[in-house]
């Protein structure tokens, strides 16, 4: 039984909900701060490329035709319940009504299991595509939901300005194309794609057209060829970074409006989920296949989903948030690795979440804010079927920073780091990660 979002109270903490609030006006503020004119020409396109670095690199191009989906969980996705430490003596007792039974666990080990909501994720567990990373996160703790999200995406404690990690990523390779970096599901990019490097954010992939000349809803091609023309003649003369942008933004919605303008028929049989929780998630991730098949150069999709604050009525195993969520989640991914085929051997999800919860099952039948985490990869590269980190147990008196949490013994970046080394081997990852010795962990082969 999933809950309906009509009828179900709060869970949220106080931060996150204003936090989501926050980003809405943001996203709207956005828009008005480029001027009336520029939105109401180019929508949502412009405003991610109106600030973009056009200059191209001359380091070498990437591996060719390679994706990296990162799937951000946010709100703090409870790892503890999705990859279920129950060999651990102190999981069971510390929730004793929202543990999840060991009789119900998934590709158990003598440690580990996964949710019985990933259950449609098990064919690619068996054939070893489909790993995950137990005791990940930050090095430090950090509670705060947006201060640790803005660190996870930044991830370089020297940079003074907002630079997120895909964004030094991308800024790379020979090309400087918006379409390097696809932020779906919010027009709104966070922190993980911002930076000087040219990236696209939209809600929806049909959002990221030229209003007045988007053949989903223009039908008249002599008017979308003339309105067009127009704004090239105008822009085509115009200097300085707004001109850039500009020129980009014909260019861009041009090529994603033809792609989106023909209804994407997923292959393979895969079937996405249309109902809730899963909707956005399904929407997005099947707005990615269509972006991988255009071939417009796309080299990281970011999508959020969540929120996953369940401080209170996180729900049983078998109903309530937390499982609903989960199945989301389980159902969503499946479909698009089903509707991928040949192709997931190009691409690579990975997810993340700003911290863990803690271990023990609150008043309010929920989970506080913890540290240490898991993450799932799944697809291209990946060393699958097995666990990966070290599993530091659920107490650890040693060390400070563990206060009814999980400690983290695998930086976040490792993780990261790895995936980038495997499949974008031409990028340095000690300018992704400036500051950071990378350690090996084996998720990948």
């Amino acid at each position: 039984m999933r809950t309906d979002p009509a009828t179900a109270a709060d869970p949220c903490c106080a931060e996150y909900r204003a936090g989501l609030s926050r980003r809405g006006f943001l996203a709207g503020l956005g828009a008005a701060a480029l001027g009336g004119v520029a939105v109401s020409v180019f929508g949502d396109a412009v405003r991610q490329v109106a600030y973009a670095d056009t200059t191209a690199d001359t380091t070498p191009e990437s591996t060719a035709g390679n994706v990296l989906v990162v799937l951000s969980l946010r709100g703090a996705i409870d790892g503890l319940g999705v990859v279920v430490p129950h060999g651990d003596s102190a999981y069971a007792g510390a929730r004793p009504t929202i543990a999840v039974p060991t009789s119900r666990l998934l590709a158990a080990d003598s440690m580990f299991g996964l949710h019985p909501g990933l259950a449609p994720l098990l064919p690619w567990w068996r054939s070893g595509q489909f790993a995950a990373v137990q005791a990940v996160g930050l090095p430090m703790p950090n509670r705060s939901h947006f201060s640790a999200m803005e660190e996870i995406e930044e991830a370089d404690p020297t940079e003074a300005v907002r630079r997120g990690w895909v964004n030094r990523m991308i800024g790379m390779d020979a090309t400087s194309s918006p379409t390097e970096a696809v932020h779906l599901t919010s027009a709104m990019p966070p922190t993980l794609v911002s930076g000087p490097a040219p990236t696209l954010a939209a809600d929806r992939l049909s959002d990221i057209a030229l209003v007045g000349a988007n053949p989903l809803f223009d039908t008249d091609a002599s008017w979308r060829a003339r309105r067009r023309q127009g704004l090239q003649t105008v822009w085509n003369g115009a200097g300085g970074t707004l001109g850039d942008a500009g020129r980009q933004a014909l260019t861009i919605t041009e090529v994603l409006a033809q792609a989106a303008a023909t209804a994407y028929q997923p292959q393979n049989g895969a079937t996405y989920p249309t109902d809730w929780p899963a909707t956005d998630l399904a929407a997005a991730l099947k707005d990615t296949a269509q972006l991988i098949r255009a071939d417009v150069g796309t080299e990281v999709v970011s999508i959020d989903f969540g929120s996953w604050d369940y401080h209170a009525d996180y729900g049983t195993v078998d109903s309530g948030n937390m499982a609903g969520m989960v199945g989301a989640l389980g159902d969503s991914i499946a479909a698009f690795l089903t509707d991928l085929g040949s192709d997931l051997d190009r691409v690579t999800v990975l997810t993340i979440s700003e911290f863990g919860r803690r271990l023990g099952e609150n008043g309010a039948h929920g989970l506080d804010h913890g540290w240490g985490n898991m993450m799932l990869l799944l697809g291209a590269g990946v060393n699958g079927g097995r666990y990966h980190g070290t599993w530091p147990g659920l107490t650890d008196p040693a060390s400070p920073y563990v206060d009814d949490d999980l400690a983290v013994t695998t930086d976040y970046r490792d993780v990261i780091g790895e995936v980038l080394a495997k499949r974008f081997p031409d990028r340095s990852l000690a300018s992704v990660f400036p500051g950071h010795q990378q350690a090996s962990i084996g998720v990948m082969s």
